[in-house]
């Protein structure tokens, strides 16, 4: 994780989830050249979270909880997000 956007979404996962883990993983250059790509070099995550906030929680909401978080950057700043969320213990 080093540029602006995937350090946002750091810092706007940690204020709304306090992960027990996180790791925001720039997959961006393993799609250069293909449709999304707007050369910046933050186009594609993946995205691994654990939280207690997740505990009893379905796996679609988690995904849901996690966008809505991200707010503005899902769909119009990154074009694509691979959301791994788990409870702790899972």
């Amino acid at each position: 994780m080093t540029g602006p956007i995937a350090q946002e979404i750091a810092q706007r996962l940690t204020a709304a989830f306090a992960p027990t883990q996180l790791e925001v993983i720039n997959d961006s250059a393993h799609h250069a050249g293909h449709m999304g790509d707007d050369q910046s070099g933050e186009s594609h995550f993946t995205i691994h979270i654990e939280s207690a906030e997740f505990t009893g929680v379905s796996r679609l909401q988690r995904q849901r909880l996690v966008n809505a978080a991200l707010g503005d950057i899902p769909g119009e700043r990154v074009h694509a997000l691979a959301i791994k969320a788990r409870a702790p213990g899972e």
